[in-house]
C-alpha cells in the first residue's frame, strides 16, 4: 500500500507527512462538499462543506476577527485529507487524535502561517459547537450534549448542491485570505 492518497486535484498527498505545497484550497472545498455531518444520519444530506461555511459565517457575524472567521472555516480541513470518526469513539482513539491534531495544526499554519493562540482556538470550538447543537435540533429535534446557543446568523440548513458548497467555500475562503 502507499503511504499518499490521490486528491481531487491530482496531488499525491502523504497524510502523515504533508508538504505545505500539497495543501490546496480546492481539494479541501471539493472533498468536503461532497462529505456528509453525521455520518449520513440526518435525514438528508448536509456536507462537512456547508458546517464549515455555516460556522465561518457565524463567526462573522459575531463580529470575530477574519482570521478567526478563516479558522472556523478550515476547522474541519484535516477531514478532506483522513476523513472523520464519529464523537463516541474517536475520543477513544489516541492515535487517529494525535495524527488529526498535526495535520489540522498544519493546515492552520499554512494558511494563517502562525499557531491560533488558545483565546482563537476557544472561539472556533464554541462556534464548532454551537452549529453541532442547532444542526441536530434542526435536523432530529434532538439536543446534543454542548452547551446551547444561540445562532447570531441564520444558516439554511438545506440540501444544497455540491458545487454551490464548493464555489461558496472558497469564495470565503480568498475574500478572508487577503484580509488576515
Amino acid at each position: 500500500m502507499s503511504d499518499y492518497i490521490t486528491t481531487f486535484s491530482k496531488v499525491k498527498f502523504a497524510p502523515l507527512n504533508p508538504k505545505k505545497e500539497d495543501i490546496l484550497v480546492d481539494d479541501i472545498a471539493h472533498a468536503l462538499s461532497l462529505m456528509s455531518r453525521a455520518n449520513g444520519h440526518f435525514p438528508e444530506f448536509y456536507s462537512v462543506g456547508q458546517h464549515s461555511i455555516f460556522c465561518c459565517e457565524e463567526a462573522i457575524a459575531r463580529g470575530y476577527s477574519n482570521r478567526v472567521a478563516l479558522a472556523c472555516l478550515l476547522h474541519d480541513a484535516s477531514e478532506a485529507y483522513m476523513s472523520d470518526i464519529i464523537r463516541p469513539v474517536k475520543k477513544h482513539l489516541s492515535q487517529y487524535l494525535e495524527i488529526e491534531e498535526k495535520l489540522q495544526t498544519f493546515i492552520y499554519r499554512v494558511f494563517l502561517e502562525e499557531d491560533l493562540n488558545d483565546e482563537e482556538l476557544k472561539l472556533v470550538h464554541f462556534i464548532d459547537n454551537a452549529l453541532l447543537y442547532n444542526e441536530f435540533i434542526h435536523y432530529m429535534n434532538e439536543e446534543v450534549n454542548v452547551d446551547k446557543v444561540e445562532l447570531v446568523s441564520k444558516p439554511d440548513f438545506k440540501f444544497t448542491d455540491f458545487k454551490d458548497v464548493e464555489n461558496r467555500y472558497k469564495e470565503l475562503f480568498y475574500s478572508l485570505i487577503d484580509n488576515i
